[in-house]
């Protein structure tokens, strides 16, 4: 674990170009050609974390200052997800639980260390992340499903198609759309910024 002072936090949009394209180009947003496709090789994908917040929540992550090892995952398609992840990838933050209103997004971190071994076997392994900052409006998972009857962009997002798997590739313009339905997010640390390889 690690124990670095984190900075006094500040209200700013994250620019994520480059490398990656804007959170809020709402332009981008309704556009019909973006959708859940795989990512092509060599682009920069976005991801989602599930974490139960009894377990490690999004206070825990901050007061680790900022930095964590993400570990614990045993099933074999979200450790696939996660040894497919690269430094500089940004990641949702999303609290699971028992009851509805505990399961929303509450943050954005970064993959700072890509999957390795912490253990005996293949799966038992980790990825390194990093708090980037909070959502301005916690996005919960029953707006989602009320978006995604409108809005067939959706359609294929694993949150909804697969809601027990714990680690989640996220397209381009779900991606965008979400951090949209948040209002963007809150810069927790002055030198986390979207440029980092």
């Amino acid at each position: 674990m690690f124990s670095l002072g984190l900075a006094q936090t500040a209200f700013v949009k994250i620019p994520a170009k480059p490398p990656f394209p804007p959170i809020h180009s709402s332009s981008r947003l309704l556009t019909s050609q973006v959708r859940n496709k795989p990512m092509a090789k060599g682009k920069k994908s976005y991801w989602l974390l599930k974490t139960e917040p009894s377990e490690w929540s999004w206070d825990d992550q901050r007061a680790n200052g900022g930095v964590s090892q993400w570990d614990g995952v045993r099933n074999r398609q979200a450790v696939n997800n996660l040894k497919s992840m690269r430094p500089g990838e940004l990641c949702f933050f999303y609290h699971s639980g028992s009851g509805a209103a505990s399961r929303c997004i509450v943050g954005v971190v970064r993959v700072t260390k890509p999957w390795y071994l912490i253990g005996d076997g293949d799966i038992d392994g980790a990825v390194d992340v990093k708090e980037v900052g909070e959502m301005n409006q916690h996005v919960e998972l029953k707006e989602i499903k009320k978006a995604a009857e409108k809005e067939e962009e959706f359609k294929g997002f694993a949150l909804l198609k697969q809601p027990r798997l714990s680690v989640v590739p996220v397209s381009d313009w779900v991606w965008e759309r979400l951090c949209d339905m948040g209002g963007g997010f809150y810069k927790g640390d002055e030198h986390s910024d979207s440029k980092e390889e």
